[in-house]
């Protein structure tokens, strides 16, 4: 093993630095689904302040997607090419800023306001785009295999974490002060978690804490911790690269499942809160409350779903079985999702999307499983090439359901277009993709 290691005192000790590592990752991916959802939350008192409809919130809403879409491919080459932790805390600090920049959109002229949110969304899109990419990368730095799932979940997870906390939070914000307040404090959050990040954030053959025994124990367990070994230079990415990646049938089949996991995703993070307060008349406040009990059962289903994938793999399971069994039980779950048509009864429906969200969650292995399948040179941009798939979602679901919802004027509809996609997410694992295992170029 390479051993231009900063080690410091641990040495003969085996310490649990990736664990810290992680435990960063799963608050920066928290404080960016903030982010994201921030609008959602205040999207209700937006359209009666601004006079909007769902449809042009919609489009708002679809600006961020658009943006994060076509960034995915330059940002996973970024990452490749100047490392992780670097590229990372850029992304961080500019998406604080952009979001903090949300607060002031109410001085631009009236004629202006909805063409400045949607700028703002885009720059957001633009500035988050490495960071699932770059977790990617993280984990499959710091953590052996048969751990891999367990850590991917756990910042997969925190989307539901991240719910679960600030939609309450934010939900107070604005009824105690005012809209623009929660893009102030999410910026200034961000701000702070940019110095942390740099500060104390290193690649495993930088860190000044980890002890050899650590090293070698992920180093040996799978992790590719010389991925961003510094002077090794990454080349610009191939076209025919890119069209190997997308033309495997395998690889195909996880980047296509990914879309429509994430159409699950994007209800409960734009259309959830709105759902409620629109279609089930719950007050804001209540609305931001009630919000965070799927998101609970979310972070639930995310962690279990990882561990339990790893559970399977330790007991002897192939690979591709460790990691298919938990996918096709969360997304059957995440399909329940449409028996919400079928009841008044709000406690009911909360259980349903509850169970629904908690489906989502134990199903959310794509990470993990491009971790195992991407090409050891190429992970940040295979992953990339994922998002760019996964991140559809969030440019066509905000324009599907807010079309449905206006033309409707019911979630009926809605409901049951992101059953049917937990469904089909389930489809390309069942009978595109086949055996999962690293692919080779």
């Amino acid at each position: 093993m390479d051993t231009e290691i900063r080690v410091g005192v641990y040495n003969n000790k085996k310490t649990h630095v990736r664990f810290l590592i992680l435990f960063f990752v799963f608050i920066i991916t928290a404080i960016s689904y903030a982010d994201r959802v921030a609008l959602s939350i205040v999207g209700s008192d937006l359209i009666k302040e601004m006079n909007l409809d769902v449809a042009t919130l919609g489009r708002i809403f679809s600006a961020f997607g658009i943006a994060y879409m076509l960034m995915q491919i330059p940002g996973g080459y970024l990452l490749d090419r100047y490392g992780s932790i670097k590229i990372y805390a850029y992304s961080l600090f500019f998406w604080s800023l952009f979001t903090f920049l949300h607060g002031f959109v109410i001085f631009a002229p009236a004629m202006y306001i909805v063409v400045s949110l949607a700028l703002l969304q885009f720059l957001l899109g633009v500035a988050e785009a490495p960071a699932f990419p770059a977790n990617t990368r993280i984990v499959a730095t710091w953590f052996p295999t048969k751990e891999r799932a367990t850590a991917a979940s756990i910042f997969n997870a925190s989307q539901y974490f991240s719910l679960a906390v600030f939609s309450p939070l934010l939900s107070w914000v604005t009824y105690n002060f005012n809209w623009q307040y929660v893009f102030v404090v999410m910026g200034v959050i961000g701000f702070i978690f940019t110095l942390i990040w740099s500060r104390l954030v290193r690649n495993p053959l930088e860190h000044r804490s980890v002890s050899a025994a650590e090293l070698s124990y992920i180093e040996q367990g799978g992790a590719m911790i010389h991925m961003d070994k510094p002077k090794v230079k990454n080349k610009s990415p191939s076209m025919s690269n890119i069209k190997k990646l997308i033309t495997n049938r395998s690889m195909f089949g996880i980047f296509l499942s990914q879309y429509f996991l994430n159409t699950i995703t994007w209800f409960f993070l734009v259309w959830f809160p709105i759902y409620l307060v629109q279609a089930k008349g719950f007050p804001v406040v209540k609305a931001g409350l009630v919000a965070a009990i799927p998101a609970i059962f979310g972070f639930s289903g995310g962690i279990l779903g990882g561990v339990f994938s790893d559970f399977l793999l330790k007991k002897g399971f192939s690979l591709t079985v460790a990691r298919k069994i938990p996918i096709v039980i969360g997304m059957l779950l995440a399909a329940c999702i449409v028996l919400c048509n079928y009841t008044n009864n709000n406690t009911i429906i909360i259980i349903l999307m509850a169970l629904a969200f908690f489906g989502k969650g134990f199903g959310a292995l794509g990470f993990p499983v491009i971790t195992d399948t991407a090409p050891k040179e190429m992970v940040g941009l295979c992953a990339g090439i994922f998002n760019v798939f996964g991140n559809l979602a969030p440019v066509v679901t905000p324009l599907v359901i807010g079309t449905l919802v206006k033309e409707t004027h019911s979630f009926n509809a809605a409901l049951i277009y992101v059953s049917c996609s937990a469904l089909m997410s389930m489809c390309c694992y069942l009978f595109i993709v086949k055996d999962i295992k690293r692919f080779e170029i």
